[in-house]
């Protein structure tokens, strides 16, 4: 996959590039702020050129408030079809809802000591990349334990919010079944319980997974 960079250490940046490389992925641009991120991302476009994923920092330059989520909410907008995974320092929930607010294709939010464990770490953005969601526990946990609207969830069972919490960090059937030590099919009749539950017909195709944690999200 082709990635753009966006992190204002360059220690850090370097170490992603790094990382990623020694994966056989093609980083093909690194930046240090969201303004050259944005910049960077129509040059490639306008040449035909367009990444397959950005992973930018939360917080960069100018202000090191929200300059990297603001543009990754911009990019989501403008180019549909690239991937966009946000690392933070901790969790911030605002910046995560904004994210998430959007189209459900493509999106990945985590903490940034998720970038030591390596190998999960390079499958998330492979998984943001073709598409897909990589949420951090740690952000489904605040996410879903902040909201005072418990209404939409009543109905679901403990399991059943487990199960859809680790659907949110975009974990397949078959990886939810090793996690809880259950059987695929255990996992798949929670799985059509929590559509049927959140009123999420069969015309919502794959993005039922993630659809499931945006309904309660902007409940």
């Amino acid at each position: 996959m082709r990635v753009v960079i966006a992190e204002d250490s360059v220690l850090l940046r370097e170490g992603l590039t790094r990382l990623l490389t020694d994966r056989g992925h093609d980083v093909v641009a690194g930046v240090g702020d969201g303004e050259a991120l944005i910049k960077t991302i129509t040059e490639l476009d306008a040449q035909g050129d367009l990444p397959d994923v950005v992973v930018a920092d939360v917080r960069m330059p100018p202000t090191h408030t929200d300059e990297g989520v603001r543009a990754a909410v911009q990019l989501r907008k403008e180019h549909p079809g690239l991937g966009v995974l946000v690392l933070s320092q901790y969790v911030e929930e605002r910046y995560a809802t904004e994210l998430l607010a959007g189209s459900s294709r493509g999106v990945g939010y985590l903490l940034k000591d998720r970038v030591a464990e390596v190998r999960e770490f390079v499958d998330a953005v492979v998984r943001v990349a073709e598409g897909g969601t990589a949420l951090d526990p740690e952000v489904v946990a605040q996410l879903l334990g902040r909201s005072r609207k418990q209404d939409v969830l009543a109905g679901l069972t403990p399991r059943e919010r487990e199960v859809l919490g680790l659907m949110a960090e975009g974990r397949t059937n078959s990886a939810i079944a090793r996690q809880l030590v259950v059987s695929d099919g255990a996992v798949e009749k929670h799985v059509s319980n929590i559509f049927l539950k959140l009123g999420l017909s069969p015309s919502d195709g794959d993005h039922r997974r993630v659809l499931a944690v945006l309904t309660y999200l902007k409940s």
